[in-house]
């Protein structure tokens, strides 16, 4: 299941407040960049990953997950499906606990082999529309 309600939960509470998230840059047009505001608002941690590493909500940008200096919780996955599960992989080489891929963002088989490796795994939802569901 994508979204299974007892995952998002686990991810949101319990798997720690460093957010990586992957697809954000400045452009205040795109939905990272909202989503990550919000992140922000609910006490995480955003960690903007793009390829122009540029400054965003504050915090130092990075190219890629590799070149993040420091562990990452979850890796919020803003990029369409064809790149995703690469992005998935990424995630488990760098030892993050969970990986999200926004709405509209699925791929089957980098949700097996993160959920393998011991990731929890949400795919198809937003953290910005599940914060506020948790009550």
């Amino acid at each position: 299941m994508y979204g299974d309600p007892a995952t998002i939960r686990k991810i949101l509470t319990q798997s720690g407040d460093t957010w990586a998230v992957v697809g954000l840059s400045g452009n205040r047009s795109r939905a990272a960049y909202g989503v990550a505001e919000v992140l922000q608002r609910y006490g995480k941690r955003i960690v903007p990953v793009h390829p122009k590493a540029e400054t965003v909500h504050g915090e130092q940008g990075y190219a890629s997950l590799a070149d993040i200096p420091f562990p990452v919780d979850v890796v919020d996955v803003f990029v369409n499906s064809d790149l995703a599960g690469g992005i998935a992989d990424e995630a488990v080489a760098a030892g993050a606990k969970a990986v999200w891929f926004q709405l509209g963002v699925v791929d089957e088989a980098a949700c097996e082999r993160t959920r393998a490796a011991g990731l929890d795994m949400v795919m198809d939802r937003c953290p910005a529309i599940e914060i506020p569901r948790l009550g």
